[in-house]
């Protein structure tokens, strides 16, 4: 792998990481979206231990809409950052209900008008829910894309994601995204990535590699 692209990445991932998939547990587009709201510094699994609760005392949007700040907080509480996020998930449902006729939008400009919403999260509402091409950048492939030199040190989320898809297919967008998280979370983790196992590990940007087992 002489000149390391985005596309030789992704490739490479597509080895790795075949199946590699979103870990929000969800059952329609409602719950997908309310659980990625919350993922925001949480972890899926801590996400996925407060979702079942908490949809079947909201199972909808309008039920949520409706619901009083202090009796959601108390379903989210073990999530970091609990108390605004039971207020923006309350009002992404009123917003939804009151502004877009209880039918959550697909657009970007639609979804980030909602109490929540920022980029990473529309992106994946829109791949995931309506199975359009997104790339969301959340601080996996924010390090991957750093890390292999796809990007610079300095650039923001947006700029990441802005130059990922103009290296990238857009057909390969959605799932890249997902292979890329995998990568972050099981293989080159922030704190002691597994350099040792990595086959970009000679492109790696990295000063402090972990080449021992």
């Amino acid at each position: 792998m002489k000149n390391l692209s985005a596309l030789n990445i992704v490739e490479e991932l597509e080895k790795l990481f075949p199946d590699a998939k979103g870990e929000l547990n969800a059952r329609n587009t409602y719950e997908l979206s309310i659980a990625v709201i919350l993922s925001a510094q949480s972890t899926d699994v801590s996400v996925n231990q407060v979702t079942p609760a908490l949809f079947e005392a909201y199972p909808n949007l309008e039920s949520l809409a409706n619901a009083k700040a202090r009796e959601v907080e108390s379903y989210i509480a073990r999530l970091g950052l609990y108390r605004a996020k039971a207020a923006n998930i309350i009002g992404f449902a009123k917003g939804v209900v009151d502004r877009f006729h209880g039918e959550i939008p697909s657009s970007m400009e639609d979804l980030t008008s909602l109490p929540g919403v920022g980029r990473k999260c529309a992106n994946v509402i829109q791949g995931e829910c309506f199975h359009l091409p997104s790339l969301a950048v959340d601080t996996h492939v924010s390090r991957i894309a750093k890390r292999l030199g796809l990007v610079y040190q300095k650039d923001s989320v947006e700029v990441i994601e802005r130059k990922l898809k103009k290296k990238l297919p857009k057909e390969r967008w959605t799932k890249a995204h997902h292979q890329m998280i995998f990568f972050g979370r099981y293989l080159c983790q922030a704190r002691k990535p597994q350099c040792y196992r990595c086959p970009f590990v000679e492109h790696c940007h990295e000063k402090n590699k972990n080449l021992t087992v």
